[in-house]
């Protein structure tokens, strides 16, 4: 009998796995392609054996597991920090309930990618053109998360992405090339603008403030930032405060197009 009672679903139940289905999606979502994967992974494992041994009536073992689940909900929200903060931007960002964000959030339900309307191609070969002659650059592209908290901070812009456009932008003898470059779809934002600065001990000391100014943005939102470094002319693409390796423009290319879906 009470093998019957748990098949016997109501829509609310449905609706309960949804819910859940989608947390647990966003979550792995903000965690992927880092070192809180694993951790992400564990913690559902061991959530998983938890209710297994509830529901198998494994009293001693069920409450030595949710003990652990219960204590350890303090340090799990030390460790996530990071990520929990880029979940409660993405929920209340301000345009997250606009008609492309919300489509774009729950775009895996639906079998055919968005297409992005940002022209990545002319971003990398303007990335190309100044790594080739050293020019310092970092471009952040605005995703779902509202990067007007640091857009403020330069100079307010609406121009359309062009090759020669961003190049201009990042001469060393233009009065624009202090600082980052916001671009949101296919139009550069904001120039001049002062990022956040990470303070992670990990990040190489072969990078300089342009490389920690993206790592700071990316820990602190769902924004994707290229960086071209002054000394060396390599471009770096820096996803969730990760440097993300590629091994040519075109796949770089299609690694940030991926992205903006």
């Amino acid at each position: 009998m009470d093998f019957l009672n748990f098949l016997d679903f109501k829509i609310t139940d449905v609706i309960d796995i949804v819910l859940v289905a989608a947390l647990l999606y966003y979550i792995y979502k903000l965690v992927k392609g880092t070192v809180a994967i694993n951790i992400f992974i564990g913690i559902v494992i061991v959530w998983a054996l938890w209710k297994l041994t509830e529901l198998l009536q494994m009293e001693m073992i069920s409450s030595m597991v949710g003990g652990f689940m219960n204590i350890g909900l303090i340090a799990l929200i030390i460790v996530f920090q990071q990520e929990i903060r880029k979940f409660l931007l993405m929920v209340g960002s301000t345009n997250f309930a606009s008609k492309r964000n919300f489509i774009r959030h729950f775009k895996f339900l639906r079998h055919e990618a968005m297409p992005t309307d940002t022209d990545v191609t002319a971003i990398i070969g303007a990335c190309e053109k100044m790594g080739a002659t050293k020019t310092g650059a970092i471009i952040v592209i605005e995703r779902a998360n509202s990067l007007d908290f640091v857009r403020s901070s330069g100079d307010t812009m609406n121009i359309e992405i062009t090759q020669p456009i961003i190049e201009s932008i990042f001469y060393k003898n233009s009065p624009l090339h202090d600082g980052a470059a916001i671009v949101q779809d296919n139009y550069i934002t904001a120039t001049r603008v002062i990022l956040p600065v990470s303070n992670e001990r990990n990040i190489p000391l072969r990078y300089g403030l342009r490389h920690r100014a993206a790592v700071g943005i990316t820990e602190k939102t769902d924004a994707i930032c290229l960086v071209v470094s002054e000394e060396t002319g390599i471009i770096s693409y820096i996803k969730n405060g990760e440097f993300v390796p590629y091994k040519n423009p075109e796949e770089l290319i299609n690694f940030i197009k991926k992205d903006l879906e």
